[in-house]
């Protein structure tokens, strides 16, 4: 018999490369043997899977699991095997991006459809040789999507796709995400993702702007064009004034920001203007002797020269005779304190901590404002120091003052005039006293320096004694109301009947008969209204006072007089008096009922007192008070 090897050395490479192994790579078999037994045992990772190579002698073997098997019975003179172990890949590996967060600086002029970042600077790796990795671009930045994508799902190159404006997005930021299977639901997939942020450079795209502009986006500006006047036989000193505006021109780009200098193109020949490079200021160089017009073409170009941008100024030349200054109010308000000395500055009245300006404008020539001189024509108390009003003399007197401003233009010798009224008020007071070096004793100043002058404290006290006088009134209306009765009834006098009341006059004397009063007999008409009594001279008795023939409750039109009927009642009231009532027999749930108290006069309770205490039911059922009653206590009438 002869023994034979089989050589693995396909299986052992591979082994050693994808971590898998087998105890023994060289091995021997007898011929003429059938073995039902593994010749070996392979170890293979998890997640790996192994199987017989294309080189091995595939009849003659088979691998179960991770065991090889020989499926013939080996003849050492006629059979050589041979057998090659290859490990198949799967996916077990997540794709690996290799950064987590990288910036990329991308010029505000960059071309459409440009490939900003390459594919190689972006890709991701994966360990798993046979798998395809597919990008997704997901935007952070609002928008970011309108100017980037991808080239393609399985090319991570990043391409521009409309133009970038550094004044509307000047950083955007993406997420870019792999994944090494095609559909995200599917087992096993893998997945890894890294921030991308890119930053717009501003660049040179936009002309200088001459300012304001009538029309302007991100990269247009209808600029302005620039007009004047000076007036003829005058050269002006300062810089001319222009409208809308000083010549000022700034470069497009605001990122950057160019400084411009400024230059004439046309229209400077005869050397009467001059313009200053930095600045933009126009000026004169000598007078124009005759009316004409300037047509000047002012160019402003970046410093770097990169770009630059013209506009045209007109300037017309008038005859400046008869040009009159304007005031913009035609009546100013000051004010100053009394005591003001020489050279104090008149205070606006509408803005007292600000000095009073009065300033006047030429309409046709604003560069001669600064020509324009002001005086006081008619108040010696004044004087006008350029603009402003100050004092000419001590003012000792309040009151109102009115001055009459004059402005003159000294190149055209055009005047205007306006009114100041000017109101002197008293001084503003000082501090009451001072403290010491010691910190001590406070000394009080003199009884002029007060904080209140006497008109003022006349007027206050006006005011005070005017509503004390109020207060006054006010009381005794309150107190007639409440108490006025009382007073009455202390006084002395007796209370005089009123005929048109609805007092049951007929039941207070001692001497009424308290039995029910008989009922009217019919009379076809209106009963005449009983006269009232007036009292004499004398005190009369009660029963002469009070008497009345019938009852106070009269039949009104159209009814029967028989249907009203008298309740006396004998009801004593703790405080004295008696109460009686009428019913009608119709009288409906509507009905008022009166509450009268008779009051006593001082005769009625001198008679009184003399009948209290007899035991007499009619004296002690009357109307009068003893003399323990308080007075006035029932004078009370509805």
């Amino acid at each position: 018999m002869r023994t034979w090897a089989l050589l693995l050395p396909l299986l052992m490479a591979t082994a050693q490369a994808q971590v898998c192994s087998v105890d023994k790579t060289v091995f021997e078999v007898k011929e003429n043997t059938n073995s039902s037994e593994p010749l070996l045992d392979i170890y293979v990772p998890e997640g790996q899977q192994v199987t017989l190579g294309p080189s091995s002698t595939r009849f003659a073997f088979r691998i179960q699991g991770t065991q090889l098997f020989l499926n013939v019975t080996p003849d050492y003179e006629v059979t050589q095997l041979r057998v090659f172990v290859s490990v198949l890949d799967v996916n077990d590996n997540a794709p690996q991006f290799p950064y987590v967060a990288r910036v990329w600086k991308v010029p505000e002029d960059t071309k459409v459809n440009t490939t900003i970042i390459p594919e190689t600077e972006l890709e991701a790796q994966d360990l798993d040789k046979d798998d395809i990795l597919f990008y997704t671009l997901q935007e952070v930045t609002l928008g970011a999507s309108d100017f980037f994508s991808l080239m393609g799902t399985n090319r991570p190159a990043l391409r521009l796709d409309q133009p970038l404006d550094f004044e509307k997005c000047r950083n955007m930021t993406f997420q870019l995400l792999v994944r090494d299977t095609q559909e995200e639901n599917v087992e096993p997939s893998h997945t890894a993702t890294a921030t991308l942020v890119l930053e717009v450079q501003p660049a040179d795209l936009r002309p200088p702007w001459f300012l304001p502009c009538t029309y302007s986006d991100a990269y247009v500006c209808i600029q302005a064009q620039y007009q004047g006047t000076v007036p003829t036989g005058h050269k002006l000193p300062g810089a001319l004034v222009l409208q809308p505006g000083p010549i000022y021109a700034v470069d497009g780009d605001w990122a950057i920001s160019q400084p411009i200098v400024y230059s004439f193109m046309k229209g400077h020949e005869d050397g009467t203007f001059s313009i200053d490079a930095s600045t933009g200021n126009l000026t004169m160089s000598k007078s124009v002797p005759s009316p004409k017009t300037f047509l000047l073409v002012v160019k402003g170009e970046q410093a770097d020269h990169g770009r630059y941008s013209v506009t045209q100024v007109t300037v017309e030349a008038r005859d400046a005779n008869g040009s009159l200054p304007r005031f913009p109010e035609s009546l100013y308000r000051g004010t100053v304190a009394r005591g003001s000395g020489v050279g104090v500055a008149v205070k606006d009245a509408a803005a007292p901590s600000q000095p009073l300006r009065i300033r006047a404008q030429d309409p046709e020539f604003p560069d001669l404002n600064s020509a324009i001189t002001y005086q006081i024509t008619n108040n010696s108390n004044f004087r006008m120091d350029g603009e402003a009003v100050l004092t000419n003399a001590l003012l000792v007197h309040t009151g109102v003052f009115y001055a009459e401003v004059e402005a003159k233009n000294t190149v055209t010798s055009g005047t205007a005039t306006t009114v100041v009224e000017i109101q002197v008020s008293e001084q503003e007071p000082a501090p009451t006293g001072t403290s010491g070096a010691g910190g001590g004793s406070t000394t009080n100043k003199p009884s002029g320096d007060q904080r209140f002058s006497a008109v003022e404290m006349a007027a206050l006290g006006g005011v005070l004694g005017a509503l004390l006088l109020l207060a006054l009134i006010a009381l005794m209306v309150l107190v007639h109301k409440l108490y006025g009765h009382r007073l009455k009834c202390c006084s002395g006098k007796a209370l005089e009947p009123q005929p048109q009341g609805f007092d049951n006059q007929a039941f207070v004397s001692e001497e009424a008969n308290w039995a029910p009063a008989p009922s009217p007999s019919p009379r076809p008409g209106r009963p005449p209204t009983p006269e009232p009594v007036t009292p004499g001279p004398t005190s009369p008795s009660p029963a002469t006072l009070h008497h009345v023939p019938e009852s106070p409750a009269v039949a009104r039109d159209g009814e029967d007089p028989a249907a009203v009927r008298s309740i006396l009642t004998k009801e004593r009231r703790p405080e004295g008096g008696y109460k009686a009532v009428w019913f009608g027999e119709d009288i409906g749930a509507e009905a008022d009922v009166v509450v009268l108290n008779e009051p006593a006069s001082e005769a009625d309770g001198a008679g009184d007192s003399g009948s209290e205490g007899s035991g007499d039911a009619g004296s002690d059922a009357g109307p009068g008070r003893g003399t323990e009653d308080p007075p006035g206590a029932d004078s009370i009438y509805f």
